[in-house]
């Protein structure tokens, strides 16, 4: 007869740990540091432009913004496969060292060339994060848990931005640090992480001492993976429908999420008059805080509403595309922010956006993990970063040269209206049934030929809209919120189909039938 000692060691044992979401903590402490540095920018433009040796204006500062994001386009791709060969626990490490050093590098640049290098960098480093990330989650969760742990650690993203203002305001207002030093001291934040990451993570959950059999045995409650890769993994990706699915969603949401990072500041300052110079108040923390508080919810709840319909019996396929369709439908008013005279008003249209990018960017981040193998997704997610990467690029491009011409941010808004709709669409036509892939296929929907025709249309609108934007400057049904809000709304919503001209025929062109 087993004694009460030995029936408490008992139930012990059955009990399950939770060592995953330690995991969690970790992913979600990176990607705050990740957005912390990342953002950084954004915030110290205003005291940038008056530094004389940089010579930068809206135009140049977009310029240090596209070579950023052409770099995470690099590295994005790269990461992802460099995750695939030597581990996450690894892979992170490597993408925490790179970006630390280049964010302190940006204190030491006297020019714009230098300080593009040092964005460059950074770029190459950040691109790391989230391959790795959604990597550690596929080997920690199983497929139900996945999209809230993808939504808890993302929301890092949004803690982060939530404490770059407040960071700047002690820095710069009341500890009277030069903005250089600003981005030296802040550095030390990846240091501390990177100790914590090499001293708690494993690849293999099974490796970890503080793993139970009971939370191991839920870890793999799914479908074993073939465990045998694929020869030429990449090239049958790219001619993997799935893979193009993920990739043109990315495409579509990423300049927008960038464009709040790098450009949201300096609208608040132009729009409401906030002092982004001396940061004299804390008003532009309050309302930038404010803004990715609200956004940090739509992370978690993104995840929570597609894990919820998938427990009350519906399809993965159903949970997520509905769960990203409401998520586009919470965006929407934020075409009106520009229309607003109010500051709070504008806050929490804003934040309302940023809320749903955040549901949206949570379950689409799932779809690799639910769609591939674990081998390939590390790739998969790496393929889609530098479609997002490009559609950033782009997008910051297109944003500067309008700001310098026009001085109006009512397109890139407009945009941002319409980007997640069109996401949820590319998501579907080329994947519709979300289907899992046991072998690499190929086969390209029609309704992406027909997408493809009508972003061939979009890239000259795009390409014109900055000019047109000039030229054309005449009130329209929308109103006269600014001179040229008509046509350079108008241009930029139909350059958004540029994507899809872009990523189709690529799309067209690569996939081919299996010999």
């Amino acid at each position: 007869m087993a004694t009460n000692g030995e029936a408490t060691i008992a139930q012990t044992a059955e009990r399950m740990t939770r060592y995953r979401w330690m995991i969690v903590a970790l992913l979600f402490a990176a990607t705050a540091i990740n957005y912390i540095d990342r953002q950084m920018i954004g915030l110290l433009k205003p005291i940038m432009m008056d530094d004389p040796s940089l010579h930068m204006d809206e135009r140049t500062y977009a310029d240090i913004v596209v070579w950023f994001q052409i770099a995470y386009a690099v590295g994005y791709i790269g990461f992802g496969k460099v995750v695939d060969v030597i581990g996450a626990r690894m892979g992170y490490a490597v993408a925490v060292v790179i970006w630390t050093i280049a964010h302190v590098a940006h204190g030491g640049a006297y020019s714009v060339t230098q300080f593009a290098l040092a964005r460059f960098g950074l770029g190459i480093g950040e691109s790391g994060n989230f391959p790795a990330g959604v990597k550690s989650v596929a080997q920690w969760f199983p497929q139900k848990e996945r999209a809230y742990a993808i939504g808890l650690f993302n929301a890092g993203a949004n803690v982060g931005a939530i404490l770059t203002p407040l960071i700047v305001y002690l820095m710069i207002s009341q500890m009277g640090m030069s903005w250089r030093m600003v981005f030296v001291v802040t550095g030390i934040f990846g240091v501390l992480w990177l100790i914590a990451w090499l001293a708690i993570y494993r690849d293999d959950p099974a490796a970890h001492p503080k793993v139970g059999a009971t939370e191991l045995a839920h870890i793999n409650q799914d479908p074993a993976d073939p465990e045998v890769k694929t020869p030429g993994l990449w090239l049958k990706l790219l001619a993997t429908r799935e893979t193009w699915a993920f990739a043109l969603g990315k495409f579509f949401i990423d300049p927008i999420w960038w464009f709040y990072l790098f450009w949201l500041p300096g609208f608040l300052g132009a729009q409401y008059g906030l002092d982004l110079k001396t940061w004299s108040t804390m008003t532009a923390v309050l309302a930038l805080g404010a803004i990715y508080l609200i956004s940090d919810v739509g992370s978690i709840a993104g995840g929570w509403l597609s894990g919820r319909l998938m427990k009350s019996g519906m399809s993965v396929n159903k949970a997520r595309k509905i769960t990203m369709l409401v998520c586009a439908i919470c965006v929407l008013p934020v075409v009106f922010a520009t229309s607003v005279s109010n500051l709070w008003v504008s806050v929490v249209l804003i934040g309302i956006a940023a809320a749903a990018h955040q549901g949206f960017s949570a379950n689409l981040y799932t779809l690799p993990s639910d769609t591939f193998p674990r081998f390939a997704v590390g790739a998969v997610i790496g393929i889609g970063g530098t479609a997002g990467a490009i559609g950033g690029a782009l997008f910051s491009k297109y944003s500067g040269d309008i700001l310098d011409r026009v001085g109006s941010y009512a397109p890139m808004f407009i945009a941002a209206g319409a980007a997640y709709f069109l996401a949820v669409l590319a998501v579907h036509l080329l994947s519709p049934r979300l289907e899992r892939v046991e072998r690499f296929r190929s086969g390209t929907p029609w309704a992406v030929i027909v997408a493809s025709v009508s972003g061939l249309i979009g890239v000259i609108f795009f390409l014109a809209s900055g000019k047109k934007a000039v030229e054309g400057c005449v009130p329209v049904w929308m109103g006269p919120v600014s001179p040229c809000f008509g046509p350079a709304s108008y241009y930029g919503i139909i350059g958004v189909f540029a994507a899809v001209a872009i990523l189709a025929i690529i799309v067209n062109t690569v996939t081919r039938k299996e010999a």
